[in-house]
């Protein structure tokens, strides 16, 4: 009964009360409302309990004991106000990370499609894809030797055993870009981007090989339908033809290389040598192996005077060259940066889904006839892509032959 008399709720000693009434109607309240009454006046009073020689009641709290009470009751205000600003504070970096990785991915896709559309129309009109490739290789390198001089990126401090080590990555990057840009000149670009779609298959194929990675059954069921797919797309294609289609072929062969070689490199990057410098080496490297190429085979094509005697538009093709190597290098880069964010899968869902963007828009924006033993042939195989991507997320710690 000590806890009830603390609160208020038994009536004080008739012989000796503590509390008077303020008033005289006060004395004929009921003993419900004179309890509300004591409760609402306690906190406000400082009212403690008191007990001793023989009377329960309330007594006035000492200055003392007022003076701490404020304190806990400030302390418990400055803490739950202090627990919602951290709480906002967290959603609202929350929410900004995310918006910041839907404009990365808005641009990872709008800087692919700006690319193919332009390298399209250039390939179109001036069929020389080593010129142009160097060209987007020596665009991107510009970009990379501006970032580090302006400090936008912090220049790498790389040793000549690394340079030796990434020369290999360098070596297979520079040719699958090249192969690319030889289909895209053959074939439409949703044609080009079906056949990419086979990647998986040789990411599943050259890691057997070379790392002794054995896919679970399922992985491997997966790569049924991408195979099937892209066969069905090919033999209904309308610009179908053998060089574009090995060429796309090549291409895929060599960018799965190059991600086996840095699996089987095991390259020790130092704390500077993060994903996007190496990348910016990598197109550094590129250049310099291509452009001798480029003087043995096809010869320096993008001169002023050869392009007017070609009859070409000087300004137009010079401008849709430059605006697809900068895209070139920019959607490449945008692509790493949301890596360094996101998980592989999520990486591969979203490859998937770019490439389902690039495919459409080029249809689209290039009138390209698509039969529909096409569409369904091109559907299935990336509807397999996303069903791999989704499986090798399952897919247990890899068995070594």
């Amino acid at each position: 009964m000590q806890s009830a008399a603390a609160i208020g709720l038994l009536r004080p000693c008739a012989a000796r009360p503590i509390l008077k009434s303020p008033s005289p109607g006060a004395a004929r309240l009921p003993a419900s409302r004179a309890a509300l009454r004591l409760s609402a006046a306690a906190p406000r009073a400082g009212l403690v309990a008191a007990a001793g020689l023989g009377r329960i009641g309330l007594v006035p709290a000492s200055p003392e004991q007022e003076k701490r009470s404020d304190c806990l009751v400030a302390a418990a205000a400055a803490g739950k106000a202090s627990a919602g600003e951290e709480a906002g504070e967290e959603g609202g970096t929350a929410l900004a990370k995310t918006l910041q990785l839907g404009v990365f991915f808005g641009l990872w896709y709008l800087f692919n499609i700006y690319f193919n559309i332009y390298n399209k129309q250039v390939l179109k009109v001036f069929p020389y894809p080593i010129n142009i490739t160097t060209v987007q290789f020596a665009v991107g390198t510009t970009i990379s030797l501006f970032m580090w001089a302006t400090g936008i990126l912090k220049r790498p401090k790389i040793s000549s055993a690394q340079l030796l080590a990434i020369l290999p990555l360098a070596i297979v990057h520079t040719m699958g870009n090249l192969f690319t840009n030889m289909s895209l000149g053959k074939v439409a670009v949703s044609f080009t981007h079906t056949i990419k779609a086979m990647e998986p298959f040789f990411s599943v194929l050259l890691s057997a090989m070379f790392l002794g990675e054995l896919p679970t059954p399922w992985v491997v069921l997966s790569l049924l339908p991408i195979v099937g797919g892209v066969a069905l797309a090919s033999i209904s294609e309308a610009s179908f033809n053998w060089a574009g289609f090995l060429s796309a072929m090549a291409s895929n062969v060599t960018f799965q290389s190059r991600n086996v070689l840095s699996k089987k490199l095991m390259l020790k990057k130092e704390a500077s040598l993060d994903n996007i410098n190496l990348f910016s080496i990598i197109t550094v490297m590129s250049f310099f192996l291509l452009a001798p190429v480029t003087l043995l085979t096809e010869g320096v094509k993008v001169t002023p005077t050869y392009l007017q005697s070609a009859g070409l538009n000087l300004q137009q093709v010079y401008t849709r060259s430059l605006i697809a190597a900068f895209c070139f290098h920019a959607y490449q880069q945008v692509s790493y940066m949301i890596l360094a964010r996101v998980s592989p899968v999520t990486h591969s869902v979203g490859n998937c889904v770019k490439r389902v963007v690039v495919i459409v828009t080029s249809v689209l924006f290039f009138k390209t006839p698509v039969s529909p033993i096409n569409s369904i042939g091109t559907a299935i195989a990336l509807a397999g892509v996303f069903l791999y991507s989704q499986l090798k997320r399952l897919q247990p710690k890899p068995k070594t032959a």
